[in-house]
């Protein structure tokens, strides 16, 4: 009796801490999510002042073009390293870094008063990766087949930073101009950075990951290439990649030139191009709040990654024939739709192609991947925007799309061919 007694009380002791591991689990991916969308919010009050400092000071389409690749590049170089960082020293360290430079960041931008001046202060966008930190935290914290859902949870506080930014970025700007817009952006992120202090425990991998791996990790060096592009041998990761660059690239043309085209073709002012992100925000925050973790409970990953580029494809279909803000009030719909499950899913089978371990460094990559869209797309899509119009962005896309639209159904058709023989 007194050892059955005793396995009882073993039981409920194990049961119990389980529960509190679970309860602070929970506790660091709810302090990710307020980070993240802190986070956002700075970002988007950034993108309500830097348009229109780089017009004051006598940019134009091209060179403004110029200044967005500076930041892809950057952050190109800056996505891989960061990743294999995390995975090495930790969540805490990885996102205190990112926290930090964001902060430094605004503080450039807040000074900035000449052309080179607004270069420079895109610096420390090498470490300003807050967002793919806030989803290595998650990733280490969840099961695989819940990570899609967590994930999109992510894109949630994204589409509540874009409103919350958006609309106070642009009200700031109006009411007390660039700098002081910067400065706050500036004291917001160093809040941030207290929260990742507290909140946030120095290493989220699994106790057998960190004892298996950290000690080898630890001798190898940030900087090694070959432990960072070794993770593209493993099964589907090279093709998933390619695909995320190529149906990516076109909607990332136009996220880039967005800034451009509302300042020029739609001709908006700082507050209304804050009420537009706003409404993307509330867009974004409806499908990533309550439509892809629905979608992902349901429907395989290889399913959304189709019907995602399908519908990519239509929007740019329709884009290429709008004429004003209202028309693309509507296109919103589906582009962000789109935008969400091919994002979220291509991660989502990215992670889950590699150990646990290097998580963080995949999640880099993926970061590097929206960086060499950021890299290239500006002075595309001012070439295309200058010479053919916001049309030919949208043709692009669709034709880009459907492409390889076509490519994956025919893949996955002859698959299930294959298999019924």
């Amino acid at each position: 009796m007194s050892r059955i007694g005793e396995r009882n009380e073993e039981t409920d002791k194990a049961s119990v801490s389980s529960k509190v591991a679970d309860d602070s689990q929970m506790t660091t991916i709810y302090a990710v999510y307020l980070i993240a969308a802190l986070d956002i919010t700075w970002m988007f009050l950034q993108f309500s002042v830097t348009p229109y400092l780089a017009k004051k000071l006598g940019f134009d389409t091209l060179w403004f073009g110029y200044l967005q690749t500076t930041v892809g590049v950057i952050q190109l170089l800056g996505g891989p390293m960061f990743g294999r960082f995390a995975d090495l020293f930790g969540a805490r360290t990885a996102l205190s870094l990112a926290c930090a430079s964001t902060v430094v960041f605004f503080l450039l931008l807040a000074i900035a008063d000449t052309p080179a001046m607004l270069f420079i202060h895109k610096i420390p966008t090498i470490f300003m990766h807050v967002l793919p930190a806030s989803q290595m935290v998650v990733t280490d914290l969840t099961k695989p087949e819940k990570r899609a859902d967590a994930l999109s949870k992510l894109g949630l506080c994204f589409g509540i930073g874009m409103i919350v930014g958006s609309t106070l970025g642009g009200q700031l700007s109006k009411l007390y101009g660039e700098k002081f817009t910067a400065y706050f952006g500036a004291a917001g992120s160093a809040f941030s950075l207290l929260l990742v202090l507290k909140f946030i425990p120095k290493n989220t991998k699994a106790e057998t990951t960190r004892g298996n791996t950290t000690d080898d990790n630890r001798k190898k060096s940030v900087f090694n290439l070959g432990e960072i592009t070794r993770l593209m041998k493993f099964p589907t990761v090279m093709q998933t990649f390619i695909i995320k660059i190529v149906a990516g690239l076109p909607s990332g043309i136009f996220q880039v030139m967005f800034s451009i085209i509302a300042l020029e073709f739609f001709k908006l002012q700082p507050e209304q191009n804050g009420y537009l992100m706003a409404y993307f925000g509330i867009v974004q925050m409806v499908i990533q709040g309550g439509v892809i973790g629905r979608l992902t409970a349901r429907y395989s990953d290889n399913s959304l990654l189709l019907l995602s580029i399908g519908v990519s494809s239509l929007v740019g279909l329709a884009q290429a024939y709008i004429q004003n803000v209202w028309q693309f009030c509507l296109n919103i719909l589906p582009m962000m739709f789109s935008l969400s499950v091919f994002n979220v899913i291509t991660d989502s089978m990215l992670t889950k192609s590699v150990p646990s371990s290097d998580t963080g460094t995949m999640l880099g990559l993926c970061a590097s991947v929206q960086s060499l869209l950021r890299t290239v797309g500006p002075t595309i899509g001012g070439f295309l925007y200058v010479n053919y119009g916001i049309s030919s962005i949208g043709l692009i896309q669709f034709f880009v799309n459907i492409a390889v639209f076509v490519y994956l159904l025919q893949r996955r058709l002859n698959k299930t061919a294959k298999q019924r023989k």
